[in-house]
């Protein structure tokens, strides 16, 4: 997991934590149907950040630990999501060691298009940071404005949105350092009584910031509570550039209802995508025809081992981590997922974890015969994952 910022921004990856299992089940859409349909059209399809078409209108948010090469190419090779992101990277980290970099940054080719993400307080670092980025090849660069963890706040993330004028500052450096799109990713403010969201995106405009994502919560909520879309929508109703919209999407449902309440130009998904990565797919599948299939037990078996499979073949030092980390999102949609987490924390060694995982999809299809269900087709988040 990365050093930078706790794992999956500030939720503690903890299987037996009743606040992550409670979250969990929330992002597989066990919270009941949708109390009003939704025009499944309303999902943008696309948009443009200068000359850049991101199509479907569907980003991958950036998570510590998470949303690395590997987890990264999983999503793309699912199909569905328009841009990719790295995890937030510390521009410090980077600047000052190779090794940083080169893990931090390192992406394929059929990864594109993908931005990478820095944090950062100090303007000059930044600026060096970002021509990395440029140097490297990605298609745009983001700066993180958002991430709560109290070790990034020092020096960065939601700490800049009490700090306006360092914050123009950086984005007047990083701003003349590149000439690649620039974007950025922030929270709606410190607090209830700081709400700043729509002040910094549009002196971001200004400055020549080209897009920019509302998580609209503020920094002292963290993940609780309930996202309020209506500042996305007040933001947007303020500026030119695109607004891409980002918290409580968990299903292809909310995503309508947000681009209705919000008219935001895309939207992003985080957590859900760790729980299931098929949601941009089913996004996708959804805008088109207003229905979406369900992943079978054969799918996740699938995508779990092959998934493992490329964590164990990278031989990366934090490969337990993050084999541990995904188990507690993506085993919630698994029949007896608490089983198959117990015994992925049980194992010693990565090589023991894929074992481990096999054992227990051969146990299951010896004791039930074919997997459980086949993929269906439904039309309704309260469904889906269960």
């Amino acid at each position: 997991m990365s050093g930078d910022a706790g794992p999956l921004q500030g939720l503690e990856v903890n299987c037996e934590n009743e606040q992550f299992n409670e979250r969990a089940r929330e992002l597989l859409g066990r919270g009941g149907r949708p109390a009003e349909s939704v025009d499944h059209t309303l999902i943008p399809g696309q948009y443009r950040v200068r000359d850049l078409c991101i199509r479907p209108a569907t980003v991958l948010a950036p998570m510590a630990g998470v949303t690395d090469t590997l987890f990264r190419r999983v999503i793309r090779g699912l199909g569905g999501c328009g841009l990719l992101m790295t995890e937030f990277t510390s521009s410090e980290g980077i600047t000052r060691s190779a090794k940083k970099a080169e893990k931090y940054l390192f992406f394929e080719e059929d990864e594109h298009p993908i931005a990478a993400q820095l944090f950062g307080a100090n303007p000059k670092v930044m600026a060096d940071a970002a021509r990395m980025v440029e140097d490297l090849g990605y298609d745009a660069v983001d700066i993180n404005l958002g991430c709560p963890a109290k070790k990034v706040v020092k020096c960065g993330g939601s700490g800049l949105l009490r700090e306006l004028p360092l914050l123009e500052e950086i984005f007047r450096s990083v701003r003349a350092a590149v000439k690649m799109p620039l974007t950025i990713k922030l929270r709606a403010g410190w607090d209830e009584n700081s709400i700043v969201a729509k002040e910094v995106v549009k002196m971001a405009e200004d400055i020549g910031v080209e897009a920019a994502a509302i998580h609209p919560r503020t920094r002292l909520q963290g993940y609780s509570g309930k996202a309020d879309w209506g500042i996305i929508a007040e933001v947007k109703q303020a500026v030119k550039i695109p607004i891409i919209g980002n918290g409580d999407i968990q299903c292809p449902e909310d995503a309508a209802r947000m681009a209705k309440e919000t008219a935001c130009d895309a939207v992003m998904i985080g957590r859900a995508a760790a729980t299931n990565p098929w949601i941009f797919a089913q996004m996708r599948e959804f805008r088109e025809t207003g229905r979406y299939s369900v992943p079978s037990e054969a799918d996740r078996h699938g995508l779990l081992s092959g998934y493992y499979r490329q964590i164990l073949n990278s031989k990366a030092p934090d490969s337990m981590g993050k084999m541990k980390q995904f188990a507690c999102w993506f085993t919630h949609g698994v029949g007896n997922g608490g089983e198959l987490r117990r015994i992925v924390h049980l194992a010693r060694t990565p090589g023991e974890v894929v074992e481990n995982v096999e054992r227990f999809f051969e146990r299951k299809a010896a004791v039930w015969g074919a997997p459980a269900h086949e993929p269906d087709r439904r039309e309704n988040c309260s469904e889906v994952g269960t």
